[in-house]
């Protein structure tokens, strides 16, 4: 009776084991396994045959580094030549399909009421997916050292809580002596007063994209930035903090303000060149009537106006940049150009230049007598990056030479249409000529 209910108690015991989800398996004191239950053969990907497979039923065995674990070497086998537990340890194990489960062995020796070892018991976790967590944690922070962006975050206080190589280039602080401070260390006294609601919009969950703003440096110097703020959650999805991408714009804001300044300046020389323009038109067009004067003179001021240059085609722009040349020149300016949209800003910059070149061809050029010619035209150009060529050719007009070294005006084209765009100026004896190669994120 005693021996029937130790059986039924032992069965009862493996039907336990059957019902749990880690993998364990039994040896005895020699390493030959006596029970596996069927977590340990899932994990494996073989059942072991028991009373033959020794320390570990896995197929084969590895260290977390890639290097060979002989099985007479594992967690199990140590255990059973100690006599004592060696619990945490890691290892690889390979199944037969090739496929590679990391886990933690837990093995424990077990010992019969004299204190003689009569073999050990193992359980095997597997943590597969904590080692994907920790792969996937490893890379994000690997992308957030190396960027160049300075990436920070913050409590709901605006305590700094970490801290990247970017943002300790970008401001001069390190990671030491910017975590633990409030975020405000960072701005200029004027624009402290941000801080409450930037904050107050992160605790609503919003998100703050591409603010521009500007922010103080260690040693006291002023950037600007572009921001973009966004809310950090806990596991239960409560907001804790906020994670900030800072992108230093001070190089772009100075690219912005030369070619405003630029502008400013081509579109002072317009108006001296619509002046000249009216005049000659004045004296030439002597028939016309007071109301046909008005709209000449307002065709002139719609020049300098941006608005008018918003979803604006290459072929209306062209026109319309050279309608008070035309109005005096008549068909002796030749367009022949496509219908492809171009930005507001580039629009109105290749207004200017035209204008800029048609002034010169009236001074020196192709205008400056009664035969010349100019012809501007668009040819597209196949690729992945350009959309076209622009022409100006003048033709028929006095002989041309290169002058000894650059006006305002070459310098103006050049710089005004900036560093994307392959600019040519060749002054051939039969003419000035002059192309644009238009990248295609520029149109």
């Amino acid at each position: 009776m005693i021996a029937s209910g130790v059986d039924s108690a032992d069965q009862h015991f493996r039907e336990i084991l059957e019902l749990l989800p880690a993998a364990i398996y039994t040896t005895d004191a020699e390493g030959l396994i006596t029970y596996y239950n069927k977590a340990a053969a899932d994990l494996w990907g073989c059942e072991p045959e028991l009373g033959t497979s020794r320390f570990c039923g896995s197929w084969k065995l590895y260290w977390p580094d890639g290097q060979a674990l002989p099985h007479n070497e594992c967690p199990m086998a140590m255990t059973l030549q100690d006599e004592k537990p060696h619990h945490g340890m890691e290892a690889v194990a390979e199944r037969p399909d090739g496929i590679r489960v990391p886990f933690i062995a837990y093995p424990t020796p077990m010992f019969d009421l004299a204190g003689n070892m009569i073999g050990a018991v193992n359980m095997l976790v597997d943590i597969t997916d904590r080692k994907k967590y920790e792969m996937t944690q490893q890379r994000l922070v690997a992308i957030v050292d190396g960027s160049d962006d300075a990436i920070i975050s913050k409590d709901l206080n605006g305590i700094i809580t970490s801290w990247n190589k970017g943002a300790e280039r970008l401001f001069g602080y390190t990671a030491d002596e910017a975590i633990g401070q409030s975020v405000t260390i960072l701005m200029p006294p004027e624009q402290v007063n941000e801080e409450p609601d930037i904050l107050e919009r992160i605790r609503r969950g919003e998100r703050i994209d591409h603010y521009e703003t500007v922010r103080r440096r260690k040693d006291g110097s002023i950037l600007d930035i572009s921001l973009t703020v966004s809310p950090l959650r806990a596991a239960d999805g409560r907001i804790v903090g906020a994670s900030k991408i800072a992108r230093d714009i001070t190089e772009r804001k100075r690219q912005q303000e030369q070619q405003a300044l630029l502008v400013r300046e081509m579109r002072h020389r317009i108006k001296n060149t619509i002046g000249t323009v009216s005049s000659i038109a004045s004296q030439t067009l002597t028939d016309i009537s007071p109301e046909e004067r008005s709209v000449f003179a307002a065709r002139l001021d719609d020049l300098l106006t941006m608005d008018n240059w918003r979803q604006a085609k290459l072929s209306g722009l062209v026109q319309r940049a050279l309608q008070p040349f035309s109005v005096t020149f008549g068909d002796r300016i030749v367009v022949d150009c496509g219908n492809f949209p171009l930005r507001p800003e580039r629009a109105q910059t290749l207004a200017l230049v035209l204008h800029e070149l048609a002034t010169n061809a009236v001074k020196y050029g192709a205008l400056s007598n009664e035969t010349g010619v100019v012809s501007i035209t668009w040819t597209p150009i196949e690729g992945d990056r350009l959309a076209g060529m622009l022409k100006w050719v003048e033709t028929g007009g006095p002989q041309v030479s290169e002058p000894e070294r650059k006006g305002f005006g070459s310098r103006l084209i050049q710089r005004a249409l900036g560093s994307n765009s392959k600019v040519i100026l060749d002054y051939r004896p039969s003419g000035l000529m002059f192309s644009v190669e238009l990248v295609q994120e520029t149109i």
